[in-house]
């Protein structure tokens, strides 16, 4: 599928993706996977559907704001120190760019992205 045109409409919890793996040196445990499907521009905002299967992995983030659809996760962050995060169907969660982050994915996250487009 490609980028979705003015007028359509798509589901994003049933959407297709196409799973890779993580790179090693960023998993801590299992063997999690991820997927991404990107919907389009808006504006200078980019849109997409990610996808991680369980497992726990780090990450640099970007700037970016996330509504998760389903799935079960923890985020812990590292730099900067924060509080984890619980996410599950409908938080709403935002991130900045250079973050670091563990991620604990419990039930496949599926979640729909918005960050500035590059």
């Amino acid at each position: 599928m490609s980028a979705l045109a003015a007028g359509a409409g798509v589901d994003a919890t049933t959407l297709p993706l196409s799973h890779e793996p993580l790179p090693v040196d960023e998993v801590l445990s299992g063997d999690p996977t991820t997927a991404v499907h990107e919907l389009g521009d808006l504006g200078g905002v980019g849109i997409g559907v990610w996808e991680m299967t369980p497992g726990t992995a780090t990450d640099t983030e970007a700037d970016e704001v996330f509504v998760v659809l389903s799935g079960r996760a923890r985020i812990d962050f590292t730099s900067p120190a924060l509080p984890p995060l619980e996410v599950g169907p409908g938080s709403v969660v935002r991130l900045a760019a250079g973050m670091r982050t563990t991620w604990t994915v419990t039930e496949t996250l599926r979640k729909i992205y918005l960050t500035p487009s590059s």
